[in-house]
């Protein structure tokens, strides 16, 4: 079988999402500061706590997509709604600045995990199994590096063929386990990788809206490029991922390359 015209656009289109400028490089024409600058002088313990905030949130995740996300089909994306939810929470973030961060960053995310459910669902995504709804989780690591990786081997399938691993093991101990064990090493290096690389991302919008002109009308435009770029990120991957279903992996990346 070979795609039509319009799953090649479709493809395309997925391609230009997945591999174009990372929120940085946005949040940065917005702010007109580099914040790749300022995440070289950030000191060792601000990071381990950022990383720390988002570790619990990806904890939090875990649990809204395995316990309480919707696995009924609505249809099309609702994308406004939980765009709306996250620019309030980003406005409050905001006003009382990095401190905040503990607080706002668990409900931004939730809220983007529902976004990125909804959108999994439109594009014909199982979320009545755990692999479908480990996706939707993955989908926050597919915004940003991890310090470990090569710089030779990045992009969308690297990062992808990174958590394939953890990915498939976690699914499989959910599938025989349930949530009995849910610390078991399987969920807790899941957890692990997907938190290195949303930490990345996490670190630039707390850097952002830690400058001083930014506050609580910036911290709402921030949010807006943060769920913005999760929204894009979850798009083109469950459209490739539907392409997949139809074509084979092989066969849809062998062209996601060639275009």
């Amino acid at each position: 079988m070979v795609l039509s015209s319009s799953e090649i656009r479709e493809l395309r289109g997925a391609k230009g999402l997945l591999e174009n400028p990372g929120l940085a490089a946005k949040v940065s024409n917005y702010v007109g500061t580099p914040i790749e600058m300022g995440l070289k002088k950030l000191p060792q313990a601000w990071s381990a706590a950022v990383n720390d905030v988002t570790r619990k949130s990806i904890e939090k995740a875990l649990d809204i997509a395995l316990l309480s996300i919707d696995k009924k089909d609505r249809g099309t994306s609702s994308n406004w709604w939980h765009k709306l939810a996250v620019i309030a929470t980003g406005a409050g973030g905001g006003a009382f600045g990095l401190p905040a961060l503990a607080i706002e960053l668990p409900i931004s995310t939730t809220i983007m995990l529902r976004s990125i459910a909804d959108i999994a669902r439109s594009e014909g995504e199982d979320l009545h199994c755990a692999a479908g709804r480990l996706q939707c989780v993955q989908v926050l690591a597919l915004g940003g590096k991890a310090k470990s990786d090569d710089g030779a081997e990045s992009g969308y399938f690297a990062a992808r063929a990174a958590l394939a691993k953890s990915i498939s093991e976690a699914a499989a101990h959910l599938t025989r386990q349930g949530l009995s064990q849910h610390g078991a090493p399987a969920i807790i290096r899941l957890i692990s990788q997907i938190t290195s690389r949303f930490s990345i991302v996490v670190s630039e919008k707390a850097i952002a809206q830690a400058v001083p002109v930014v506050g609580a009308l910036g911290g709402a435009v921030i949010n807006t490029l943060f769920i913005d770029h999760f929204q894009d990120m979850g798009r083109g991957h469950f459209v490739v991922r539907r392409l997949e279903r139809l074509y084979g992996q092989e066969e849809v990346r062998r062209l996601y390359v060639e275009l």
